[in-house]
């Protein structure tokens, strides 16, 4: 939960907070079609205010803190309020309908504060200052930051909740055997302290929330560019939505950012699950995740050199690629750690290129739409809003998609039966559904208009403009 990890992290990826609905669903507190019930109404939610926020941003006037920074120091205390209540349990005997709308309400209040929160944080990248190389940089920094934010909060929730998960399936026999339900003592009592563990874990993320963030207010200065003044948008929102969608760059990376990110997000959603009934690793996926989150982590340098050598289409689509072959091995092997330790530090290095690749392109797609259209500016806020809004869609439509299968294939929470029908429902979201969709997303980034080519045009257009606005400054001194 550091500033940037969206909230994401997602176990590796982005859209951690979609994780609450289900791990309420794996301990009991929600029954799996509920969680997921949460999630599409989260989404439709998010449908509504990502994009009324980043309106709001780019309307915003700017103040002595700046023009961005204001809403995220706004917004942090309400996001950690609502992301530990989100942890907080009902009584056990309170009614299904009430949970279900205690964390409904808490679940889309917590995402209204990271939508105010993340959407001014991504806009920052435009206005840090620096040429194009630099803004590569640094969002090669901040994403970086985002990886290893994610490996925190994932380490410390996953080693405070782990061990909890890996009692609670001890015992469980993949062959035949089976263990007892959760209305067992032993099972009972693993389960309350899994509740208490996630409580705990909560509080400690949103410390570590909570000193990010004012290292970010205390810590960043605004810096307006040629074609960002940071000033207030001009436009009506329709008219702003017509002109953002109309852009063809834009719509198209849009669409291949949300493709591999629901590829990505739909592994990561039953990752645990699948560790327990399919793989028979019960207990060690938070060490499996770790290792995925290092390797991310370690990857970011590598592929921002690679970009930076070969182009961003180059990158992006030999780094997606990268994993296929990963999904298939990781569903043909079982009860193999060593084998998986592998597996995941391929995965790791894709999942990098998934980090930093969509978010380096999209600065781009804003300065070829700037440059075409020099009478709409101020609408960078408005641009990230909806990158924001598709990554976390696709992680709640990832999650709903996972907890609706484990649903329809007969899971049931707190049931350590081996199931095959669950196994082979898993194994099929763990390999053809995500390569599918990885698929369709090389496809729509070997389409994108933008190559290297036209940024090295956009380079020099922006260096004209910027040279022909500080010769204007220079002669008003003068003057």
């Amino acid at each position: 939960m550091l500033p940037g990890a969206r909230g994401d992290a997602e176990v590796p990826g982005p859209d951690r907070e979609g994780a609450v609905p289900q791990g309420r669903a794996s301990h009991g507190e929600l029954e799996p079609f509920h969680a997921s019930l949460i999630l599409f109404l989260g989404r439709a939610w998010d449908a509504v205010t990502d994009p009324a926020v980043g309106f709001l941003v780019s309307k915003s006037p700017r103040r002595k803190y700046g023009k961005l920074i204001p809403w995220i120091a706004c917004s942090m205390p309400f996001g950690v309020l609502c992301y530990c209540m989100m942890w907080s349990t009902l009584a056990d005997g309170a009614p299904v309908s009430l949970k279900f709308l205690w964390y409904l309400f808490t679940y889309n209040f917590f995402q209204i504060c990271m939508t105010c929160y993340h959407v001014p944080y991504s806009s920052l990248t435009m206005f840090l200052g620096g040429t194009q190389r630099d803004r590569d940089s640094a969002t090669a920094y901040r994403m970086g930051m985002e990886v290893f934010s994610t490996l925190l909060g994932s380490g410390i929730q996953g080693q405070m909740v782990g061990a909890y998960h890996g009692r609670m399936t001890n015992g469980c026999s993949f062959g035949n055997g089976t263990l007892p339900n959760s209305s067992t003592p032993g099972l009972a009592g693993s389960l309350e302290g899994t509740r208490r563990a996630y409580v705990s874990a909560s509080l400690v993320l949103g410390s570590i929330y909570c000193l990010s963030c004012l290292i970010l207010v205390f810590g960043v200065r605004e810096q307006p560019g040629p074609l960002s003044p940071l000033g207030k948008a001009g436009l009506p929102f329709m008219s702003c939505l017509r002109t953002i969608v109309g852009h063809k760059p834009y719509t198209q990376l849009l669409c291949g950012f949300l493709f591999a990110s629901l590829a990505f997000q739909v592994m990561q959603g039953i990752f645990a699950f699948f560790c327990t009934h399919a793989a028979g690793l019960a207990g060690k996926f938070q060490h499996l995740v770790l290792i995925m989150l290092v390797t991310a982590s370690l990857s970011i340098p590598f592929w921002q050199w690679f970009l930076g050598r070969f182009g961003k289409k180059t990158a992006v689509t030999l780094g997606l690629a990268l994993i296929i072959p990963a999904l298939v091995a990781i569903t043909q092997v079982s009860h193999n750690f060593p084998a998986f330790v592998l597996l995941m530090v391929v995965a790791g290095c894709s999942s990098a290129v998934l980090y930093l690749l969509p978010w380096s392109m999209l600065p781009d797609a804003v300065d070829d739409f700037m440059l075409r259209n020099p009478n709409c500016l101020n609408l960078e806020a408005l641009f990230y809003s909806f990158y924001v809004f598709f990554n976390k869609f696709a992680g709640g439509l990832a999650v709903g998609i996972s907890t609706l299968g484990l649903h329809f294939a007969g899971y049931r929470t707190g049931d350590c039966t081996y199931n095959p029908t669950v196994a082979l429902a898993l194994k099929l979201l763990m390999a053809p559904v995500p390569i599918i969709l990885l698929l369709i997303a090389i496809t729509i980034f070997c389409l994108h208009p933008i190559n290297e080519e036209r940024r090295k045009q956009m380079r020099m257009e922006l260096e004209a403009m910027g040279r022909q606005a500080r010769r204007g400054s220079s002669d008003h001194h003068q003057g």
